[in-house]
């Protein structure tokens, strides 16, 4: 930061790409390819700024609107934000983008031929993060997940250049899974932004109200409701476990720590007895190095 309280673009940039270390599966690790993980951290950049404007968590000071030609009054209206975003989206693939994460993005497109459409679904999930709050059905999440979850798999799958139709049917579950996994471990956190992604005829079945999900602690019906969506979880991770062995060397290493990161996930919000509600469950790392192996060998 500056005296003056403004984030250079620079720091800018490196503030959104250092999120990368907290999420629950590795992002681009060491063993990858130097080429991969330039791209995919590409990828996670675009990915977690577009998140950042969605949530309101972008850095102080203003210094990503004015990147994106927002002017400071309009500067804390997410839809303007997005609907920026987007419009310097597309600059990447027909001229140059104005903020430095899209500008470090538009190599990595051309390099692996990347089109438009994964990045506009993950926008278009979180402007739809602005106008939907609440899904009534497990389909509608699945809807949901389809924008913000399933891209980022299918990105991976064609950075390295190993998209098939059939892996990407395997890695859309994973993707999925790991999405409603960060939900329940959020369920917290979600509700101060005043969105509930535990479908409404669920939370009707376990006889949980909103307010149940206030308190600071989950009662039997809220940890009951959690048990159930983690389960449904854990079998759309068990249904997409076969694109890690349809692929070889460190990619399939790389596939298996995202697998891993969410088997782990969900064994820390079992370990909390389903309670997510005091803060997310998290994994540690050992447990996530186990779950490595267990995926590696194929096991359930």
């Amino acid at each position: 930061m500056t005296g003056t309280g403004r984030a250079r673009p620079g720091e800018t940039e490196r503030g959104t790409l250092d999120k990368a270390a907290a999420e629950n599966f590795p992002v681009a690790p060491f063993f990858l390819p130097r080429a991969w993980r330039t791209d995919l951290m590409a990828v996670y950049g675009f990915a977690r700024l577009v998140d950042d404007i969605g949530d309101g968590d972008l850095a102080p000071g203003g210094a990503d609107a004015r990147l994106l030609g927002v002017p400071p009054a309009e500067a804390d209206d997410r839809l303007v934000l997005l609907d920026a975003f987007e419009a310097d989206l597309r600059r990447v693939f027909d001229s140059t983008p104005h903020h430095p994460l899209l500008h470090r993005l538009q190599p990595t497109v051309r390099r692996r031929a990347l089109t438009p459409e994964p990045f506009l679904g993950l926008i278009a999930a979180n402007r739809q993060d602005q106008l939907v709050t609440r899904y009534e059905t497990y389909d509608d999440l699945l809807a949901y997940c389809e924008l913000s979850a399933n891209p980022v798999g299918r990105l991976v799958l064609a950075v390295t250049g190993t998209s098939t139709p059939e892996r990407v049917r395997l890695s859309d579950a994973i993707c999925t899974a790991l999405q409603i996994v960060e939900h329940l471990q959020d369920v917290a956190e979600d509700l101060g932004r005043d969105r509930v992604y535990l479908p409404a005829e669920d939370m009707k079945r376990f006889h949980v109200q909103e307010a149940d999900l206030a308190t600071k602690t989950g009662g039997a019906s809220v940890r009951a409701l959690v048990a159930y969506e983690a389960q449904r979880a854990r079998d759309l991770l068990n249904e997409g476990v076969p694109l890690v062995g349809s692929v070889h060397g460190r990619l399939r290493l790389l596939l298996a720590g995202f697998v891993a990161g969410g088997r782990a996930a969900i064994h820390a919000i079992a370990a909390a007895d389903y309670d997510v509600l005091p803060g997310p469950p998290k994994p540690g790392k050992l447990r996530l190095l186990r779950e490595v192996g267990v995926t590696l060998r194929g096991e359930g």
